[in-house]
């Protein structure tokens, strides 16, 4: 574990900060913004760490709702993910207001022993998670080329500290026709609407071929506008979800298929066009994730064992693109959501609740600590420091 001094100093931090940590926690999840939009959130989950000298860089990449905020001149560079992007309709149903203020509070309590371990740490606001994927974007822009090893958490309704996640890809999916009188001349049209009814049956019968973990869900965003006009244009857009990129890859090839298979079938045109980057899949660090699981049993908490992990259901997010590059862990903090899980009303109601905020604080007690042990774990500092060399 890490050093009486060092680990002390962490949390002491981090309790002493509690109030601001929670009110941060609070204030975020009262004012949610979607992704791409997060002005007021971006602004607030910076503040802190602004009035403690952190140097903050604003709009990273060109990411207006995105910020990296740097303290310290260490060797080993931490970065620790800040998310703060909304639901529509339902607000911090996935409790990303969690995500920013344990992410505050790591940042600041690593900054009070990052000359001692000879640490930078970078506090980086990340955007749209939700849609957009702000951290792909963000390491395509190189704001994560110096960063060593990355972590953050987020809540959920079970404490699990290896955390994973599915690969992920979406498509928006055009069919184009022609016009006709659905009942004088509807062998003058090229019906659009049946475009994508033969797209839509062959990704049905697809589905029983789909190997373990492949999966694909959509929904029609335009199917015509009248119905005595056969449609000449239609929409609909589909996610794409697998255990590994490769797998994904894959997927995605047969899904195209279909999409053609609309096409072809009706003598439509069709174009596919990818809505946001992939999402890798979640790849965590296995030294890290032991490390924060000796944290939660230090808590009292009770993390769920390999098998529950390995069946626990799963989503996509742009943290597994960041830990394709660099150690990293997400592990999820288990908050009180009386049987509710994410991206469910219930669940953004406990994101303000006092489990989550006891999740923001131990969360970045656990989070700090877990940096500290790699701080002053020789081997592992040289692993991590020797990976971080072999990118560049």
């Amino acid at each position: 574990m890490p050093t009486a001094t060092a680990s002390t100093i962490v949390e002491d931090v981090v309790q002493r900060r509690r109030g601001d940590l929670i009110a941060l926690s609070h204030s975020i999840h009262a004012e949610p913004e979607l992704a791409f939009d997060e002005h007021r959130s971006c602004a607030k989950t910076q503040a802190l760490v602004a009035e403690r000298g952190f140097e903050v860089t604003a709009a990273p990449g060109g990411l207006d709702t995105a910020f990296r905020a740097d303290f310290g001149s260490g060797s080993l560079v931490i970065g620790i993910c800040a998310e703060y992007d909304a639901l529509p309709g339902i607000g911090h149903a996935c409790g990303h207001n969690i995500i920013a203020a344990s992410a505050v509070g790591t940042a600041l309590a690593l900054a009070e022993v990052a000359d001692d371990l000879d640490l930078t740490v970078v506090l980086l606001g990340t955007p749209a998670e939700e849609a957009g994927g702000g951290k792909a974007l963000m390491l395509e822009a190189g704001t994560f080329d110096d960063i060593a090893a990355t972590v953050m958490l987020h809540a959920g309704p079970l404490d699990i500290a290896r955390a994973r996640s599915l690969a992920l890809s979406q498509v928006a999916v055009e069919y184009t026709g022609r016009e006709a009188h659905a009942a004088v001349a509807p062998y003058l049209g090229l019906n659009a609407a049946d475009a994508i009814t033969v797209s839509q049956v062959a990704i049905g019968l697809l589905r029983q071929q789909f190997a373990p973990g492949q999966m694909a869900h959509g929904i029609v965003t335009d199917g015509g506008q009248a119905t005595n006009v056969i449609p000449a244009r239609t929409e609909m857009h589909y996610t794409m979800r697998a255990n590994d990129t490769g797998s994904l890859r894959e997927l995605e090839g047969r899904m195209s298929d279909c999409f053609l298979a609309g096409a072809v079938a009706t003598g439509c045109g069709h174009r596919v066009e990818a809505t946001e980057p992939s999402y890798l899949e979640l790849t965590p660090d296995q030294w890290l994730a032991d490390v924060f699981r000796a944290e939660m049993v230090r808590f009292g908490r009770n993390p769920v064992g390999p098998e529950i992990e390995a069946a626990f259901p799963l989503g996509s997010t742009d943290m597994g693109n960041v830990t394709q590059v660099m150690p990293g862990i997400h592990p999820i903090v288990g908050i009180d959501a009386d049987g509710a899980s994410i991206h469910q009303p219930a669940f953004a109601a406990a994101a303000a609740g006092p489990s989550a905020d006891t999740a923001v604080i131990e969360g970045a007690v656990m989070l700090a600590r877990t940096v500290v042990e790699l701080a002053q774990t020789p081997a592992e500092r040289d692993r991590v420091l020797g990976l971080k060399a072999g990118r560049t």
